[in-house]
């Protein structure tokens, strides 16, 4: 097995509005996309395969509309209110 060198990140918001050049699919909208529809499960399970801390979200029209952390998502899977029908557009619903 070989070890991992991790290194400490700054605290990132659990969830961030785009602006500017992130809405407008520039460079600063890297890493995984995904469709504010999908289930926070399938969120984490994309999170886990990608490696990535974060997702961005996208709309309907395929525009990204913000992101979400991991510990935000596991923040609200391990709220009294989940269910496993819970979608990302419902926790955006909840930080705004």
């Amino acid at each position: 097995m070989t070890p991992v060198q991790t290194q400490p990140r700054p605290a990132d918001p659990a969830t961030v509005p785009l602006t500017g050049a992130e809405s407008a699919g520039g460079t600063d909208a890297s890493g995984p996309q995904v469709r504010d529809d999908m289930t926070v499960e399938l969120a984490l399970s994309v999170m886990s395969g990608s490696g990535a801390g974060h997702l961005f979200l996208c709309d309907e029209d395929d525009q990204c509309t913000g992101l979400i952390t991991r510990a935000r998502l596991i923040a609200v899977r391990e709220g009294p209110a989940y269910t496993d029908q819970v979608r990302l557009r419902d926790v955006l619903a909840l930080t705004r």
